[in-house]
């Protein structure tokens, strides 16, 4: 018997007692087993299903507590505290619990059922409908897929990827299958499968709306907006009526900056319900992203009030920056935060908002304890290697020598349009990306994810002990092939575009790809946004990033990171000098007018008084630091780290060299 096995057999026992009847003596080897193993899942959740069996509810109370303790966004462990509270005629606590239970794991019939009982006992009505539906959608699926439904949600991919294609081996073509592969490529970052899955399943079944709607998510995760929106109109076609395509189409209208269309949009769903909490929360987005401030605030606040322990409506407040919590809001987020048994998002958003709060009362060492512990949650649901990370940028710089972009210079696109900034978040890029977009010559559009997805092909499909074919396939690209690259990011680019001749890419990772885009784009300028790395990674470790940045949860991860970045930029130095300017942010700040006039010079451009003026520009920012560059320039952040300098030696000694070296 290996070590997994041998971890699984009393877990086996168990369940084995469980389905004989045998609640006391399944209980009680669970407990045994428990000694050795207090954060056992499997263990616990059987605990408590057999102590409910039993009749021992105050047991099975406390082992669901744990359980939800230590995996708080677990599906089925809301499920049983649904079949607890049911049992104990606490209906209203029951239908709560359900809920949780669909919103962690849609693939859970018997939630669905119970669900749809308990709202028909108490006239909701239109609510008890959908939840009907969803459990005889599910019992109308084979088996096999209700598993890899509940494996995705429950985060075990790699068995729900296995499943699910041996289940198309046998049947290719079944849409529910498909729509599964293609949601599993979606949470393992392969968006081209995902997109192509979706759009083979709904060629022959165009009338499933469910791969619709998944097919809307895929497109627009690849920043593909307009054809977006047109599908989400689509959808709305079939029920004009219905308030979550109304709601979907709204969104789209957002991404491709139609504003008054989906504030019209909102207003008019949230006059048929006003508290809706999500409806609310997006709204305050919209007002946010186009600088109504006092209304967003608003729309977050109602968010909040909507739903007790609503964390992204707490965190969106903190993530303006500006605001400042109310004492009794302070203490809101504290009582829920402490509530056990909180879906673990909504924890580590309200450890982020708190520690936010805490920090602006100068409560430093209680604000440090609340991002410590919002970064270490958020972490756990993450699969970020250091290691990887640091093989990626060796290969990076042992690809691309001088020798090999000098034989290869100039066969790109010459096109001059786009600015690329790259460096780290929170560097500063957004203030510089300000100061360009205020330039008449200028547009400023947003993180394009271009450049990734054109890296992201060259690696080309791999199995995991293979060797990615990128960078070093760039070597071996013909002219025609470096030039029509260059051409397709321009393409694909024009949709951000108001019709300036020059536009902005802040994305921040393309650091990683400057040897990609010197090849592809040799014309385009490169501007790197650098900062005190203590001031960066600190500012980056307060930040609970929407995607991506996965490195910014843990003081090492960060400090190799920042190193790792800072040698990757010396090489690009080396190999291509001249190409990149570098941007202090620090020195921006103490000698603007000069740095500016800096800044324009490298970019070919004329020095324009309202690049000075950048905080009275108004344009669509969606960015972290959306309403700090919409205020005058000021020092106010520079040195905010060194209020937490005695608990960041772990950030210090990971810095290493970086931090020494640093101006």
């Amino acid at each position: 018997m290996n070590t997994l096995e041998a971890e699984e057999e009393p877990a086996r026992r168990a369940r084995e007692l469980l389905q004989l009847g045998q609640a006391g003596a399944a209980a009680l080897t669970a407990e045994r087993a428990l000694a050795d193993a207090p954060r056992d899942r499997d263990l616990l959740y059987i605990l408590a299903v057999a102590q409910r069996y039993g009749r021992q509810y105050e047991a099975a109370d406390q082992t669901l507590q744990r359980l939800l303790e230590v995996t708080p966004g677990y599906g089925r462990a809301f499920q049983e505290l649904g079949h607890l509270r049911r049992r104990q005629a606490r209906d209203a606590e029951a239908m709560q619990a359900y809920q949780q239970a669909v919103v962690a794991n849609p693939g859970l019939p018997a939630s669905w059922k119970a669900l749809a009982d308990l709202q028909t006992r108490h006239g909701l009505v239109r609510e008890a409908a959908n939840s009907r539906a969803q459990h005889e959608r599910l019992l109308g699926l084979p088996p096999e897929l209700v598993s890899v439904t509940s494996f995705m949600h429950e985060g075990k991919l790699y068995k729900a990827e296995q499943l699910c294609r041996a289940f198309l081996q046998r049947e290719p073509h079944h849409p529910e299958a498909m729509r599964l592969l293609a949601a599993l490529g979606v949470r393992l970052h392969v968006l081209d499968d995902a997109e192509f899955l979706l759009e083979s399943v709904l060629e022959f079944k165009p009338d499933f709306l469910l791969a619709r709607i998944d097919y809307v998510d895929v497109l627009q995760r690849r920043q593909k907006y307009a054809r977006a929106l047109e599908e989400a109109r689509t959808i709305l076609t079939t029920d004009p009526a219905n308030p979550a395509f109304r709601s979907l189409f709204a969104n789209q209208c957002m991404t491709v900056g139609d504003y008054p269309q989906a504030l019209q949009l909102y207003d008019e769903l949230l006059a048929e319900t006003p508290d809706n909490p999500q409806l609310n929360l997006v709204r305050g987005h919209a007002l946010k992203t186009i600088g109504r401030q006092a209304e967003a605030i608003d729309a977050y606040r109602r968010a909040a009030a909507g739903r007790p322990g609503f964390g992204d409506a707490y965190w969106s407040l903190a993530n303006l920056k500006t605001y400042r919590f109310e004492d009794r809001e302070v203490a809101a987020m504290r009582e829920q935060e402490a509530l056990p048994g909180l879906v673990s998002e909504d924890r580590y958003h309200l450890c982020f908002a708190l520690g936010k709060a805490l920090e602006d009362r100068a409560c430093y060492e209680e604000a440090f304890g609340y991002y410590t512990r919002g970064n270490t949650l958020k972490r756990e649901t993450l699969r970020y290697s250091t290691e990887r990370t640091e093989l990626e940028f060796q290969r990076q710089a042992e690809v691309c020598t001088v020798e090999m972009l000098a034989a290869r210079a100039g066969q790109g696109h010459p096109g001059e349009d786009p600015i690329f900034i790259v460096g780290l978040p929170r560097a500063g890029s957004t203030l510089i990306e300000q100061i360009l977009a205020s330039h008449s010559q200028v547009d400023g559009t947003l993180e394009l994810p271009n450049i990734l997805a054109i890296a992201h092909r060259l690696r080309g499909r791999r199995r995991v002990d293979e060797q990615p074919l990128y960078p070093g396939v760039l070597s071996e690209l013909s002219p025609e092939q470096l030039h029509e690259l260059g051409e397709e990011y321009l393409r694909d680019t024009a949709v951000h575009r108001q019709g300036a001749p020059r536009f902005t890419d802040k994305m921040p990772n393309n650091f990683r790809h400057i040897g990609l885009i010197s090849l592809i784009l040799p014309n385009a300028r490169i501007i790197d946004a650098r900062r005190h790395p203590m001031a960066c990674c600190f500012s980056g470790y307060k930040q609970l990033f929407a995607e991506g940045q996965e490195f910014t949860y843990d003081l090492d991860d960060l400090g190799r990171y920042y190193r790792g970045y800072v040698e990757l930029m010396d090489h690009w130095d080396r190999v291509l000098p001249g190409r990149i300017l570098r941007v202090q942010h620090e020195q921006l700040v103490d000698n603007f007018e000069h740095e500016v006039r800096r800044l324009l010079e490298f970019c070919g451009l004329p020095f324009e008084q309202d690049c000075l003026e950048f905080h009275r520009t108004r344009r669509v920012v969606r960015t972290a630091s959306s309403e700090q560059v919409r205020r005058p320039l000021n020092r106010e952040g520079l040195e905010q780290w060194r209020h937490f300098s005695p608990w960041l030696g772990p950030l210090e000694r990971a810095l290493g060299p970086a931090l020494v070296e640093a101006p």
